[in-house]
């Protein structure tokens, strides 16, 4: 027996209301996702924890594609939800589309 995972298109931003460099919080679905918009416009969506002690990823200092998790100054980054050395571990990212001016999330 095989099954589909469905994904979901959920609209969770206007491009023109991120500020670059700084992260958003949305929630979809009862969870907590981060929204950071680079210098080259693209926006990049993680879940809002990091996974060390849970701190609030949105919350964190952004320099270039990494965030620093406000609790410990973890290195996260922000295009493929990697840990950076010498710490270790992920977060879930998710793929982002922006159409005009809406942004949406993909979640499965």
């Amino acid at each position: 027996m095989s099954t589909v995972n469905s994904v979901n298109k959920v609209l969770v931003a206007k491009s023109n209301d991120l500020s670059i460099g700084i992260g958003r919080r949305v929630q979809v679905d009862g969870m907590e996702i981060a929204l950071f918009k680079q210098e080259d416009q693209s926006i990049h969506a993680v879940e809002n924890k990091c996974p060390h002690k849970g701190g609030p990823l949105s919350e964190g200092i952004v320099s270039g594609e990494h965030v620093f998790c406000p609790l410990h100054d973890r290195k996260i980054n922000v295009r493929d939800g990697l840990v950076q050395a010498p710490d270790h571990g992920c977060v879930k990212r998710y793929d982002v589309e922006i159409e005009g001016e809406n942004v949406f999330i993909f979640i499965d």
